[in-house]
């Protein structure tokens, strides 16, 4: 069983942790409290000028920022319909201290070492803080790859809509209804493309679908449909071309791996056949020696 000193210690732990928590929760809340009554104040006291119209757009672009960035993060990680991503930090430390403190009441039940009862808040910790991150991440860059492998069969499309003589624009647009039945993840980003051009025009759209797809085979595909739009170049070729550097990159990058398996493969060779082997000749000698010794 815990003695006293231990278990003031966890509860003190617990509530520094749930103190610390609120505290911050309280700034955010009056940090926003104090930005919106301004904005009460410059509406209803005349002020409505271009002071007032300057607070609104910080105000609002700060939302928009704090929203578009939780959002897109999910939306890289493959969760497209997350309406709950607004609130992705308050249910992960929520989550957390109800934990924390739920192993608090259970502390009289359990008869373990202290050193254990540390190792098991910190596992708590890890699942609920760090664990979420590194999934998201984890699974951005499984779909980065992903479409980075398949896009060249997007070029090709495309490329062969626009022989027959559509706009990039139109050529967006079909592919985005075809593709559904090849890839969901191609299409949604070429859904969502087709979108935003409609309301912010095609360049500030591509250049939102880079930063969704951050890859160097998603770069080249925007700058190339960027510089045919600015310019009016042929498109046709380029985008052939493109795909056919795109898979012999891809080839290389295989390759590359397939050469590094050799050496990969010699740790495991010698730990656990070359290092067995030496033992099994040397053993009988050694214990001649030691017999005759």
């Amino acid at each position: 069983m815990l003695s006293d000193k231990h278990k003031l210690f966890f509860m003190l732990l617990l509530v520094s942790i749930g103190f610390g928590l609120i505290i911050f929760n309280l700034t955010i809340f009056w940090i926003r409290r104090k930005a919106f009554s301004k904005l009460h104040v410059f509406k209803y006291t005349g002020m409505d000028g271009p002071r007032s119209a300057l607070a609104k757009s910080q105000v609002n672009k700060k939302r928009h920022d704090r929203t578009k960035i939780t959002k897109n993060r999910f939306e890289s990680a493959g969760f497209y319909h997350v309406t709950w991503g607004e609130n992705y930090l308050k249910i992960k430390y929520t989550l957390l201290v109800i934990g924390l403190f739920t192993y608090y009441f259970l502390l009289p039940n359990l008869s373990i070492k202290i050193s254990q009862h540390v190792i098991f808040i910190a596992i708590w910790v890890l699942i609920c803080v760090i664990l979420p991150d590194f999934y998201l991440d984890s699974r951005s860059k499984q779909l980065r790859y992903k479409i980075a492998n398949k896009l060249p069969y997007l070029l090709d499309l495309m490329a062969v809509c626009i022989q027959t003589g559509m706009t990039i624009e139109s050529s967006i647009r079909y592919l985005s209804k075809e593709m559904a039945a090849f890839d969901k993840d191609i299409c949604h980003y070429l859904s969502k493309t087709n979108e935003r051009s409609q309301i912010v025009g095609l360049e500030k759209a591509l250049d939102e679908l880079h930063e969704l797809v951050p890859s160097n085979e998603m770069r080249s595909f925007v700058v190339t449909l960027k510089q045919s739009l600015r310019y009016g170049s042929s498109i046709y070729t380029i985008l052939t071309t493109l795909a056919k550097d795109i898979r012999e990159l891809q080839m290389l990058s295989i390759e590359e791996k397939i050469g590094q398996l050799a050496a990969k493969m010699s740790i495991p060779l010698i730990l656990f056949i070359m290092v067995p082997i030496v033992i099994l000749i040397a053993a009988p000698g050694i214990m001649r020696l030691l017999e005759s010794a």
